[in-house]
This record gives structure tokens, sequence and C-alpha cells, in this order.
């Protein structure tokens, strides 16, 4: 006959046993891995990306500027072209994240800016560098990966305001052309002295001063200081075009006076993408 000692220590025995067998069924598996996250979130407001061009030839930069505190996801989008001896992260030293948000705030309906490099006021000049290409062929599939949509409309400063108007020629269904201090050239020896065109042919191909009639009007906005070197071929231009904006106002042909019309641009843009 066991003891209570003996009952105890024995109940004792089989609960320890019973803790320490393995359990039923198959081990767990590990745990779940999150998905990752899709470039096409854009939760910060300002994103770089280094992007292969072939159309280039060369590995560019996109900079995606979106208004802060807003999704990104589905935004209308403008390009931004850069000047000569600038680059697509010019926009954010221009100040263009914080005066975007600021427009939006203040009322004017939110896009996003999208900015590549470019080169030789944005045209083939002759070689396999064809920025042109990289902006038809290849931007609206990094726009399209990201979630936002294919560009309505178009900015450019200096060179890119040449390369802004050469674009648009090819799109005649952009909301919005705007130019700052376009880099344009009334004559063949004008232009032959920046020493990036071949020959005259290829400049004429080119220049928008002598390709107006492919311009909507209503779509245009031209922006130039009168100390501006270019004042002359950018009131050629507001003359033939007659755009719906035209200023001209007192100002250089430097950062300080496009961080002064950047807000007007940006409520000029907005407006028709809307």
């Amino acid at each position: 006959m066991l003891s209570r000692r003996g009952l105890l220590a024995g109940s004792a025995l089989a609960l320890l046993a019973g803790c320490s067998s393995p359990p039923s069924g198959p081990p767990p598996g590990p745990p779940a891995v999150p998905e990752p996250t899709r470039p096409s979130a854009l939760r910060d407001p300002v994103t770089v990306q280094r992007m292969h061009s072939a159309a280039r030839g060369t590995d560019v930069d996109l900079v995606l500027i979106t208004p802060e505190g807003v999704p990104a996801s589905g935004l209308p989008v403008c390009l931004a072209l850069h000047g000569r001896g600038a680059q697509a992260r010019t926009f954010l030293s221009l100040g263009v994240p914080q005066l975007l948000t600021a427009a939006v705030r203040a009322g004017t309906p939110p896009f996003a800016v999208a900015a590549v490099d470019g080169d030789h006021y944005w045209v083939n000049v002759g070689s396999d560098d064809d920025p042109q290409r990289m902006l038809t062929d290849e931007v609206p599939g990094w726009l399209a990966g990201r979630d936002l949509r294919p560009a309505s409309a178009v900015f450019g400063i200096s060179m890119g305001g040449f390369g802004a108007l050469r674009f648009a020629r090819a799109h005649p269904d952009l909301k919005a052309v705007a130019t700052a201090s376009a880099a344009l050239f009334v004559s063949w020896p004008d232009a032959r002295s920046r020493k990036v065109f071949a020959d005259e042919a290829g400049w004429r191909a080119s220049e928008p001063l002598l390709h107006t009639a492919d311009l909507r009007p209503e779509a245009v906005g031209v922006w130039c200081g009168e100390s501006d070197p270019f004042l002359g071929a950018d009131r050629k231009l507001v003359k033939a075009v007659n755009p719906a904006v035209s200023r001209f106002s007192p100002g250089k042909h430097d950062d300080e006076y496009w961080r002064g019309v950047l807000p007007d641009v940006l409520k000029f843009v907005g407006e028709r993408l809307a």
C-alpha cells in the first residue's frame, strides 16, 4: 500500500513527465516575413533615386517632390528641367519642396514635381545622348512604377526652358508649359556661340522660336527677369505665342530671381493640372 508521501511523489513525477513531452503536430514555422515596401509608397515628400537611362547612355538622378502631408499615389506630375551646368537636385536647393507645400496649403491643387538630369538643351545634338527620348520613353515608366500619373505639365529654367518648349511641341496635350528665363536664340550665330548644336539645321529643327505655332497659348506661361540676357528672345516668344501668362519683372539670370518667381509658377501649373 502506497503511503501519502509516495502518492505525492508519483503525482509530481507524472506532472513533470507531461510537461517535458514533445507537443503533438508539426513544429511551428519561422515568423512571417513582412511584404517589402513598394517604391510607389513615397512616404517622404522628397526622394532621390539613381536610374539608368538607355536613351542618354548613362545613369541619372530622378528627383521626386510631393507636397508634405499629401498622399503621393495618383498625383498628376509636372516635369522640371534644369538649366545648363545644373542638375535635377538643383530644384531642391531652389526650395521647390517647401514652395510646393506652401502653395498647396494656400489652396493650389496638389501635384508632384519630377526632375531628371539632362544636358545640351535637352535635345539630341548628334550623339547617342537623347534627353528628349528619355523624357518621352523612359520617364513615364519610372513614374508609373511609383504610382504617379504620366507627366501632364512641364517647367524649365534657362536651358530647361528651351527643353520644356521642345517637349511641348511633341506633346500638344500638356495642360501647362512654364518657362523661367528660357534660353532661346534669335539667330544661328547666337545659337552657334553656345557650342552645343552640331549645325544650323539641327538648331533650326529644335529652336522653339522657329516653331511657336506648335504651342497652345492657353497652356503656356513665361517668366523672365528684366536684366536677363535672354529678355529679348523671351519677349519674341511672348509676342509670337500670346501665352496665358507672361510676366517680366526686375531680376537677373540667377537663383535669386528663380526663387522669387517659383511660387507663381507652381500656382500656374497646379491650377491647370487640377
